[in-house]
């Protein structure tokens, strides 16, 4: 069964999250704290997707976010918060998470969420090969990126968008295409989940983040594979 973490430390909420999650048919692993959360991991090493609350006692969800994928680039990571700032919504993604949910949400938004992110984390590409650009190599078969032969750790949702780059050089994408392709048409996210990720890839792939030449910004528009 695919197994889903939720650390969330009210327990009404997690109860509602967990009681939604294991009717869509999900293995349910529970946490109060970052600490316990990050414990049980390491004993479920095949979990898919990880629900992390920002606000906990001891280590906060921000954290506890940029310790997992320290070791796990290929985890589904949503954060779970009450906020409603932009600076944590951002902060959420640029520590590595995928997507984020601001309270109050519905189980069938949650749902959804984790279904998208469930299927990138263990779904497999329909061609099989390998995309070089020089200095990039992008292996669809183990979903690797290297560039000039040095292995560049990605998030799946950041595969996804260069992969969706790679197989467009030199195509302006808009960002409700680039959202459409990776997050899928049932988001109910907004547009800046793109930007978020754009501005991450870019600190992993380019010479100089703050001067693009890979990823570059079509203004008012969207972005463009450099090539």
């Amino acid at each position: 069964m695919k197994k889903v973490l939720v650390l969330e430390d009210e327990s009404s909420i997690r109860s509602f999250i967990v009681i939604n999650l294991r009717r869509a048919g999900y293995e349910v692993i529970e946490a109060e704290t970052g600490e316990e959360a990050l414990e049980k991991l390491e004993h479920h090493r095949d979990t898919r997707v990880a629900l992390l609350d920002v606000m906990l006692p001891g280590i906060d969800g921000f954290e506890v976010c940029r310790r997992i994928r320290a070791g796990n680039a290929r985890i589904g990571i949503i954060m779970l918060t009450a906020r409603t700032q932009e600076m944590d919504k951002v902060t959420g993604l640029m520590t590595g998470a995928d997507d984020y949910v601001t309270k109050p949400f519905s189980p069938a938004e949650l749902t959804a969420r984790v279904d998208a992110l469930m299927r990138r984390s263990g779904g497999s590409d329909v061609s099989e090969g390998e995309i070089r650009q020089d200095p990039f190599l992008l292996n669809t078969r183990n979903r690797t990126l290297e560039k000039d032969g040095q292995r560049i750790k990605l998030t799946q949702v950041e595969y996804a968008i260069i992969k969706m780059f790679m197989e467009n050089p030199g195509k302006a994408l808009s960002r409700e295409e680039i959202l459409d392709t990776v997050w899928g048409r049932d988001y109910f996210g907004e547009l800046k989940i793109v930007d978020v990720n754009i501005r991450r890839l870019r600190l992993k792939i380019e010479d100089n983040p703050t001067n693009p030449t890979y990823i570059t910004t079509v203004w008012g528009f969207g972005y463009k594979w450099g090539f």
